[in-house]
């Protein structure tokens, strides 16, 4: 092991922190064990230089990940593979004989009324596996007692757990990106018909306008307030984050009334606040903490609804940045590829998308030949959009 002396270190440390010298560059090289890999471990003692250092304390690196995405996990079945939705379009009224009773006149009731009923059936599941091979018999002579090579198991074990966690959260969040897609390519694409017609139309979805269920909110804002504020600054401009937190506490209420808006098959549907699913981006829930409720001494009059956040949509890039969590980019189950900055936040209807019929489950295989086994973590799960249910995006285009 290596052993270095400081004491010359630990004094300077000690003037700094008295006041009695200014703050100085340090190396901190050996003071600071950032570890080694096995070939370069310095293994022998410093008296004889023959003896070999023995491990005092094994600590593996095992920490259960719980994952950070929106719970859209639904209802799972054992048989059967398709998930059938019924609804029932809301019936037309007719003249009522009530009030024009006439002599003679037959009030027959015996008229057929068909309800207009539609059904919609979810029949896809993704799959996929991890696996992994254990041994003990070649692995025991690394540890000292059976508690270390139940540790290392352990440890294993917990780092194919959290790879499952990021990979099915990774899924949910495409889910929701799916929808992100759909919904503004309904609400701000036109399309022209080709010639000839043969040809398909020409269809541009432009990003800088707006529609009543995909929001944009700097065009709404620019508009209101005769103003040219670009989406650089806006996510950090108290005046539009007030804006944009009054416009989303808006549209919960107006997705509480039954509407045809609100959903891109332009179905009657409403969605009551306990069935309301928001989802803000991160960085604009905590603008609208940090720029509104700093500032004011009503703060309940400015909160958000209750919600749920996400760092980002599909990936936090290289840096975080802004432009990066905040996009869509995506390929839509539609056909539709769209690349959508700024998205801010969406609020749908429960049973607008979710995961469906998840199954976890592990498999495992022995190799009597060479001693070892492997475990197959699996994954299956349908996840879905239902286009016929409310949902509304928020972004700055």
């Amino acid at each position: 092991m290596q052993v270095t002396q400081i004491y010359s270190i630990v004094n300077e440390a000690t003037k700094g922190i008295l006041g009695e010298t200014a703050v100085l560059s340090e190396d901190l090289s050996n003071v600071v064990d950032i570890g080694k890999a096995i070939g370069d471990l310095d293994s022998i003692d410093t008296y004889v230089k023959k003896l070999v250092n023995h491990i005092g304390k094994v600590v593996f690196q095992e920490r259960l990940y719980a994952g950070g995405v929106p719970s859209v996990l639904m209802d799972s079945w054992e048989f059967g593979s398709i998930l059938e939705k019924i609804s029932a379009e809301l019936p037309d009224a007719t003249e009522s004989d009530s009030w024009k009773l006439a002599n003679g006149v037959n009030y027959s009731p015996d008229v057929f009324y068909q309800p207009t009923v539609s059904a919609k059936f979810f029949n896809s599941k993704t799959t996929f596996e991890i696996p992994l091979s254990f041994t003990e018999m070649q692995v025991k002579e690394s540890f000292s007692n059976a508690n270390q090579l139940n540790g290392f198991l352990s440890m294993l074990t917990t780092s194919v757990q959290n790879s499952m966690t990021v990979k099915l959260d990774s899924l949910i969040m495409r889910t929701i990106s799916n929808m992100i897609g759909e919904t503004i390519y309904e609400g701000l694409t036109t399309c022209v018909p080709a010639v000839p017609d043969t040809d398909p139309d020409v269809c541009t979805t432009d990003l800088t306008e707006t529609s009543v269920k995909a929001v944009n909110l700097l065009n709404l804002y620019n508009a209101e307030y005769d103003v040219s504020l670009t989406s650089a600054k806006a996510i950090t401009d108290p005046a539009f984050i007030r804006f944009a937190t009054y416009t989303i506490s808006l549209y919960v209420d107006r997705m509480a009334r039954i509407s045809t808006l609100f959903n891109v098959g332009g179905k009657e549907r409403f969605t009551p606040y306990d069935m309301q699913h928001i989802v803000l981006l991160a960085d604009f829930a905590k603008a609208s903490d940090t720029f509104l409720l700093s500032d004011v001494r009503n703060q309940d009059r400015v909160l958000l609804p209750n919600h749920e956040t996400v760092p980002y949509w599909q990936g936090s890039g290289t840096t975080y940045a802004f432009d990066d969590v905040s996009t869509v980019n995506v390929q839509t189950a539609g056909g539709h590829t769209l690349e959508i900055p700024g998205v801010l936040g969406v609020i749908f209807d429960r049973d607008a998308l979710g995961v469906t019929n998840l199954d976890n489950r592990v498999t495992t295989n022995y190799n009597p030949k060479a001693e070892f086994y492997t475990n197959f973590y699996k994954a299956d799960a349908g996840y879905y959009n239902d286009l016929d249910e409310n949902f509304i995006v928020f972004f700055i285009g």
